[in-house]
């Protein structure tokens, strides 16, 4: 790989179509504000670089960025790019990862509004995100220890797993489809709705109108607070070791709890059977 180090550019395309670079301490800014740094790039490593300009990486492949920085005016930062490995860096302008796959981020920072949309096979890890629409339409994501802060995330993802996260999202995991969630913290409203083949599985979940509309949902062994009308028309097998505040219509399966302050069973479907503690 040609080495750089330090050098400053800020034209258009300033380094398009490059294939083995490994830059090291360089700046993408200026008075020319140029855009589109590496589109359509290949083979490429960035090491303690500082990006301040839009959409430096597009239709980009092999790329590895460390300990890097990308401002609120870098812009869409990777879109249509694969096989991207990002590590120890700050990710901070909107919509900073768009229709890519095959992204791995560890021990890092985003910070960006409409994040991962469309995306495949991410992988983040030991990280934080903040930012509304978080992985819309994604598929593939395979995350732990990341905590996230943020509105309607997780709507419409399938085919992915989650351990040891703490995440603080209204809406979050609507139509989600076959999802696993793991030894995890899930604070927010109206948590899963319309979601299939979820499960939570030893986790805390806190907050109004939880898992409505659901098929196939499974709880076990979860702890729930300040969940009032759960489950409306769910079809969910559910083992519950805390109080739940009310119930409501659950259409099938089974729900076990210790208490339920108000259970709510006046539609003719709901056929759900409540295994209730302090009812035996």
């Amino acid at each position: 790989m040609k080495f750089i180090e330090k050098e400053i550019y800020d034209e258009e395309r300033a380094l398009y179509g490059s294939d083995g670079l490994h830059l090291y301490e360089c700046r993408f800014d200026g008075a020319r504000d140029g855009e589109s740094a590496f589109k359509e790039s290949r083979n490429i490593r960035t090491d303690k670089c500082y990006f301040n300009l839009r959409y430096p990486f597009w239709h980009d492949e092999n790329v590895e960025i460390n300990d890097c920085e990308m401002t609120e005016l870098c812009r869409a930062a990777l879109w249509y790019s694969q096989n991207i490995k990002i590590n120890s860096s700050k990710l901070h302008g909107i919509k900073a990862l768009r229709e890519c796959a095959d992204i791995s981020i560890s021990d890092s920072d985003v910070v960006s509004t409409e994040f991962g949309w469309f995306s495949k096979g991410i992988s983040i890890k030991n990280s934080a995100a903040q930012g509304e629409y978080f992985m819309l339409r994604a598929e593939r994501l395979d995350f732990d220890n990341v905590t996230l802060k943020g509105k309607y995330s997780f709507q419409y993802i399938t085919d992915s797993t989650f351990e040891n996260c703490n995440f603080d999202t209204k809406d979050a995991f609507w139509h989600a489809k076959n999802v696993v969630v793991k030894n995890s913290v899930i604070k927010g409203e109206y948590l899963g709705w319309y979601c299939e083949n979820v499960t939570f599985e030893n986790c805390i979940i806190s907050g109004t109108q939880p898992l409505c509309y659901c098929k196939g949902l499974k709880l076990i062994n979860c702890e729930m607070h300040d969940a009032d009308l759960s489950f409306e028309k769910s079809d969910v097998i559910a083992e519950i070791n805390t109080d739940i505040i009310s119930v409501k219509n659950p259409t099938s399966g089974k729900i076990s709890a210790p208490h339920v302050k108000e259970i709510i069973m006046n539609d003719e479907n709901a056929k759900c059977i409540l295994d209730i503690g302090d009812r035996k």
